[in-house]
């Protein structure tokens, strides 16, 4: 049984008070909190190790190789990647736009139209279209459904077109939790392709995803797939970026960031790069202390259990929206139920709509009673505006939290009721 008191000791800032009263932390869609160990791998690095990689023959540097290249073994294998397929980033929009730069760039042409959804968050959408300008594409979105997920139907239509050159997708919404069926539309591209129509390559944004539910990269069937470290109890500046090897071994992903360090040789007629896939695309000095605290959050959810983690995840989720159901006051947006195993349909988060009241005044005053939510777009605009919602509150879990926790976001929303007098 998940334990998640014994959990929520190893938090050191949980414990803290905010206005006189313990804190409620239900932001984590923002970012996560950092368990001890990632803070003590982080600071060990510094404290005993740190020192610039490969450059050097010393015994500092080549601790630090070793540990540079061990935190990408660890990562790589929470994510059922090859090393080879690993890009470390500082988050998942500086994935998204490693995939612009190294892929888009070098692919798309005009007429070719990149597939995008509604739900999606700004970094997999801006990205996009700045892309389309350099390159003449255009960017095409996918409805939803009246509960906030892909609709399926419209997608196949799109699909059947025949233009589609990209898709990509978010696989877990950061507003509405919604829990994208990616083995439904690859089975609906592999349907469009046998048809004779181009077969898409498919970029998923993973970042509500990584931290909530196992993710095997090697079986899921896609070619791109990004992530941020602080979103799933790493530190702030990790991320990461999954590319399908054959992408980067046959040349059609390239560098997009340029220097020392990703080099075979440089001469006055040109530079050759590496032959090392890993190396090819970091150039320069990486945050080996950003790598090594994601290694240390990547093995503390592994020794959870990501079966276990998302299990829990069901939980608030599911008791977070019978709750909030209660409250007149209140509409939630997304799907109102969770689900389960192929048919999961939310994780992660409830967010929501208070009658006659804004989001921030909502979020302010449960912040008066230590409650941490988010209020506004989430970075998600064009949702917004497609449901017509001024902004939203969202309440957004993790591994430490609690049912409890929910119980004191309910009572909270009591008091915004009698300020409010709605």
């Amino acid at each position: 049984m998940f334990d998640e008191e014994r959990v929520r000791r190893d938090f050191p800032l949980l414990w803290r008070k905010v206005h006189a009263k313990p804190l409620v932390y239900l932001d984590n869609a923002s970012t996560t909190q950092k368990p001890q160990a990632v803070i003590d791998a982080i600071t060990n690095y510094y404290t005993h190790h740190n020192a610039n990689i490969h450059r050097g023959v010393h015994q500092l540097s080549d601790e630090s190789t070793q540990l540079w290249n061990q935190a990408r073994a660890v990562v790589a294998g929470f994510f059922g990647a090859e090393e080879d397929e690993l890009i470390l980033t500082r988050n998942t929009t500086e994935s998204m736009n490693g995939i612009a730069y190294g892929w888009a760039d070098h692919n798309l042409t005009k007429g070719d139209v990149i597939l995008v959804s509604y739900m999606d968050h700004h970094s997999n959408l801006v990205v996009w279209q700045e892309a389309a300008k350099r390159t003449g594409a255009k960017v095409v979105f996918v409805n939803l459904t009246a509960e906030g997920e892909v609709d399926l139907h419209d997608l196949k239509e799109k699909l059947a077109e025949g233009n589609v050159k990209l898709l990509t997708l978010t696989y877990v919404s950061n507003t509405l939790g919604s829990v994208c069926p990616l083995q439904e539309i690859i089975t609906l591209v592999d349907e469009q392709a046998k048809k004779g129509k181009i077969k898409p390559r498919i970029v998923v944004d993973g970042a509500q995803a990584a931290g909530h539910l196992p993710v095997d990269f090697s079986r899921l069937g896609v070619d791109f797939f990004s992530a941020s470290g602080h979103k799933m109890l790493g530190p702030m500046g990790s991320g990461l970026l999954l590319v399908r090897k054959e992408i980067l071994e046959s040349g059609e992903m390239r560098p997009y960031f340029f220097g020392g360090g990703m080099i075979a040789a440089v001469s006055v007629e040109g530079t050759e790069f590496s032959s090392s896939l890993s190396d090819r695309f970091t150039p320069g000095t990486p945050d080996v202390a950003s790598a090594v605290g994601l290694e240390a959050a990547c093995n503390y959810l592994s020794a959870l259990g990501m079966e276990a983690v998302l299990e829990h995840d069901q939980d608030l989720v599911a008791y977070a929206l019978e709750q909030l159901q209660q409250i007149p006051e209140v509409e939630l947006v997304g799907p109102l139920s969770v689900g389960s195993g192929s048919q999961l349909r939310r994780i992660g988060s409830v967010a929501f709509l208070y009658k006659g009241v804004h989001a921030h005044d909502v979020a302010q005053v449960l912040d008066s009673e230590g409650v941490a939510v988010r209020s506004g777009h989430h970075c998600t605009m064009p949702l917004h505006v497609y449901n017509d919602w001024v902004a939203t509150t969202r309440a957004s879990f993790q591994v430490y939290n609690t049912r409890e926790e929910i119980d004191a976001l309910v009572s909270a929303l009591d008091k915004v009721k009698r300020i409010f007098k709605v």
